[in-house]
């Protein structure tokens, strides 16, 4: 495993930790690898009965992919790869037979905010930050599998407006959501998610597995096919020369083509 993903076995708990703190833990390939890796771990061990997602820092649960491998990306055909790939992640985790908690300090943002959708519970510091910010960062678009998990979790107005304005939810504002189960201040995040997992670890595996896998399956029931929409923005000319001005921290003006 990279050390830029750490997991190691706590007892009953397996803690994986985003270890990329001077990149606000954004993810690389192998950090994705690393986590269904993760995940098939904690499956395969009788011994695990939840498992912990959490940033390295205080800064950042995980603040997206990692741009600079989008500059890899020459048409919209590449934007389906990718998110085929994450939808693959994501739908790992969000399947996953023990239940997971995000630990999250910091910001919480695109795929970020993806990784933590997928888990079961949230337990969020004050200084939380939930968002999708791309467009007016990137130019790209949500795959309908995220879009999905961000329309179940907010709601669809709350949803469009986090997405159109490119909003950035406070953590108080999560919570009132009810996308945030448990609210503390950050020196006291350690003991919350203690105590959450230590309540998990006490409950029947196979209901909450069962629980959890009727509220994943409700959702999966309706989502139509949505590679067309992903298709037309990650070819666009938007999305390669935002990619590229995000990078060179240049400015830049959206043409819609």
């Amino acid at each position: 495993m990279s050390d830029e993903l750490l997991v190691d076995a706590d007892g009953p708990v397996l803690r994986v930790r985003f270890n990329r703190p001077a990149q606000r833990n954004a993810m690389s390939w192998s950090m994705y690898d690393g986590l269904v890796a993760a995940i098939d771990r904690a499956e395969s061990d009788p011994a695990i009965r939840v498992v912990v997602l959490r940033g390295a820092g205080t800064e950042a649960f995980v603040a997206g992919t990692d741009i600079a491998q989008f500059t890899e990306f020459t048409s919209g055909e590449d934007g389906v790869a990718y998110e085929r790939r994450m939808e693959a992640v994501f739908g790992r985790l969000e399947a996953c037979s023990v239940p997971t908690v995000a630990a999250i300090s910091g910001y919480c943002v695109g795929a970020g905010l993806a990784i933590a959708a997928a888990c079961d519970l949230r337990v969020a510091t004050g200084t939380a930050r939930f968002g999708v910010p791309v467009a007016r960062t990137l130019g790209n678009c949500l795959a309908m599998n995220t879009a999905s998990m961000l329309v179940f979790h907010l709601g669809p107005s709350r949803a469009k407006d986090v997405l159109l304005r490119a909003r950035m939810l406070t953590a108080e504002q999560g919570h009132d959501a009810g996308f945030v189960h448990e609210l503390c201040a950050v020196d006291e995040l350690d003991a919350v998610v203690a105590s959450v997992t230590e309540r998990l670890v006490a409950h029947a595996p196979l209901t909450m597995w069962a629980s959890k896998e009727a509220i994943r399956r409700l959702r999966l029931a309706s989502m139509p096919d949505g590679d067309d929409l992903v298709r037309t923005v990650f070819g666009s000319d938007d999305f390669h020369r935002g990619v590229r001005a995000f990078i060179d921290k240049t400015p830049h003006t959206w043409s819609g083509s």
